[in-house]
């Protein structure tokens, strides 16, 4: 695990040492770079689902001007690895990767990267959805948005923890 974005450099298929790919970095991603070194390499990919989640500049019917993601070093990055693992376990997925960034980000940046690799595409559209379902209610991050009014946390979401429970 790295708290920093690998170089783009040159692509090569990452090590297969039954380890998945987390990440958590203030540095944003880019999602084809990203999708290219899960591939490298490989012929028996035949799906790739990804999820990109991006800031709003609108929440719960206020202005967001910014959003502060705020989180636990090492814990985090388990938490994450162990999603992965539970994903990895239920489906039979190829290969994983989370990119997910912290600090201060505005309207528009891109906060969080899920892709997976499978034989099929069932398969991955549905660990990729568990993947983010499970992040969204286990993974450890605080999120603050700046609106006209002053700072705010955000809260859990009712949703969020009804899609968790139909896992």
């Amino acid at each position: 695990m790295s708290a920093t974005a690998p170089s783009s450099g040159d692509l090569h298929a990452p090590e297969r040492d039954g380890r998945d790919h987390v990440r958590v970095q203030t540095g944003d991603f880019d999602a084809g770079l990203e999708i290219a070194r899960l591939r490298a390499g490989r012929a028996d990919i035949g799906a790739i689902a990804s999820f990109i989640g991006t800031v709003r500049d609108v929440n719960d019917a206020a202005a967001v001007t910014g959003l502060t993601l705020e989180h636990y070093p090492g814990m985090t990055e388990q938490a994450l690895t162990d999603i992965v693992g539970e994903a990895r376990r239920r489906f039979a997925i190829l290969d994983a990767l989370v990119v997910h960034r912290v600090g201060a980000l505005r309207p528009g940046d891109q906060i969080v990267l899920v892709v997976i690799t499978s034989a099929h595409r069932g398969t991955a559209f549905d660990a990729c959805e568990y993947v983010m379902d499970m992040l969204k209610t286990r993974a450890p991050f605080w999120k603050k948005e700046r609106t006209p009014q002053g700072d705010r946390w955000v809260e859990a979401r009712a949703s969020d923890d009804a899609a968790a429970g139909r896992w």
